[in-house]
């Protein structure tokens, strides 16, 4: 399916809500649960392959770029796949996004279409059809409705709750960019980005958020302060939505050239879109697109190649399916932004952990105010404390020493095999372009 682009209208993302005041620098006395009916096993972090998975003729074929190709990538869900694809998805220990053939009403006009025992019908038959196989995540529903589809959309999600209990029912939202206005009159068929997530998560009662942006590819790897703007605007504003209504959120980002005139993937941009999503608390990845498609430097070209950025993206999956499953277990308790910000109005540090960060990159020995970091603070299962810390360079390679407000040590978890690694104070920590590392923090004064 080729994905929707948008009209962009970039003022609308800056009257959302003042975003200082989505970090809270306190420790929470109650911390928010993810509250879903969706059985999301915890060892495994979904990061998603967002196509649907082409017919493989032969064993070969799907060692090259079929559903063995998306398990060999790092991938962890493969979507979106048929019923008879679900075998092998098994073998390969892959979970999967289930879409019926050849009758999937993708667009929200489809399902505005069908009565209320044809969506009944439409689930049932789509439920029936996977069987019991241990493969199944969840099924797909739709991709970017807009608000007048959301009261069918309700009838859908229910009806997967009804015939497939603790399973997904998948749909992916429009990006803040979308146009705005009035229902069947814009792409949100809402005021705002904001009032088009409530609407959402008030009448459609879904077991997650997903949504897409893919600012960092357009804005010229973040030459365009106004295109970058969106990207962090939109992940501030779905995760304080989703932590609101105690919800898990995934990020759609992109693994292709986007348009002719944009960057095509890198280690870095692709590093930036994996770690800024874990570091905001995100529960899950979807990389658009696997298959080329109608797009340049996919992972699989149109050929069926695998291509560089295959390898790339290979690279970063295996760090996120490392960290990730560990990551599911915590609690996010805020995300901050060094001084000066990549944008305007992020939430600055200090936060509860970390007071500030000094930074120096690799052609300067000084501090230096540039380029910027991300801080996602998090609370574990045990009441541990972490921080992931993000280079929002895609250019430089940085050197961070973290300072915690109340004293205390940090340990770096390794982010290939979670090994502890001693941090050492005295020359830091290096990140290259778009890199994450994660911290423990143990405090003075808890002790």
């Amino acid at each position: 399916m080729q994905k929707q682009f948008y009209v962009i209208v970039l003022f609308t993302v800056f009257a959302v809500l003042p975003l200082c005041a989505l970090a809270d620098t306190s420790q929470p006395t109650t911390l928010p649960v993810i509250q879903t009916d969706a059985d999301f096993d915890p060892d495994t972090f979904p990061i998603l392959a967002w196509n649907r998975i082409p017919a493989q003729d032969t064993e070969a074929a799907s060692r090259v770029n079929g559903i063995e190709s998306i398990a060999d990538c790092g991938f962890t869900v493969a979507g979106f796949v048929q019923a008879e694809d679900l075998p092998i998805c098994e073998k390969l220990g892959l979970k999967a996004i289930v879409a019926p053939k050849g009758k999937s009403p993708w667009s929200g006009d489809g399902w505005r279409k069908l009565s209320d025992a044809d969506i009944d019908t439409y689930v049932r038959e789509m439920v029936a059809d996977a069987g019991d196989s241990p493969a199944v995540l969840g099924y797909y529903i739709i991709d970017e409705p807009g608000t007048p589809a959301f009261p069918t959309l309700a009838k859908a999600v229910a009806a997967v709750r009804r015939h497939a209990p603790g399973k997904l029912a998948y749909i992916n939202l429009f990006p803040g960019y979308a146009t705005i206005g009035a229902p069947d009159r814009s792409q949100l068929g809402a005021a705002s980005f904001t009032d088009y997530l409530e609407q959402y998560v008030r009448e459609v009662k879904p077991q997650f958020l997903s949504y897409d942006n893919y600012m960092v590819l357009y804005s010229d790897d973040f030459q365009d302060q106004q295109r970058a703007a969106s990207y962090f605007k939109d992940l501030i504003e779905v995760r304080r939505v989703a932590t609101e209504h105690q919800l898990p959120f995934w990020n759609i980002v992109s693994s292709n050239q986007i348009r002719k005139y944009t960057p095509p993937p890198s280690p870095a941009n692709l590093l930036f879109q994996a770690y800024t999503t874990l570091a905001a608390g995100g529960r899950g990845l979807s990389w658009y697109t696997y298959y080329g498609g109608g797009y340049g430097y996919a992972p699989i070209d149109k050929q069926g190649r695998r291509t560089e950025t295959w390898g790339y993206l290979r690279m970063v999956n295996d760090q996120i399916k490392s960290i990730g499953p560990y990551m599911n277990r915590w609690h996010s308790t805020g995300v901050f932004f060094t001084s000066p910000p990549p944008v305007a109005d992020l939430p600055l540090l200090p936060g509860r952990l970390i007071e500030t960060v000094k930074i120096r990159t690799s052609l300067q020995r000084e501090t230096s105010p540039d380029p910027s970091l991300m801080v996602g603070e998090f609370v574990d299962e045990n009441g541990v404390d972490h921080a992931m810390c993000v280079n929002l360079s895609l250019a430089h390679s940085i050197n961070i020493k973290p300072e915690l407000g109340g004293g205390g040590t940090l340990t770096i978890i390794s982010v290939v095999d979670r090994r502890r690694i001693p941090y050492d104070s005295e020359n830091g920590h290096w990140l290259v372009p778009g890199q994450g590392v994660l911290f423990q923090i143990t405090l003075q004064d808890l002790q």
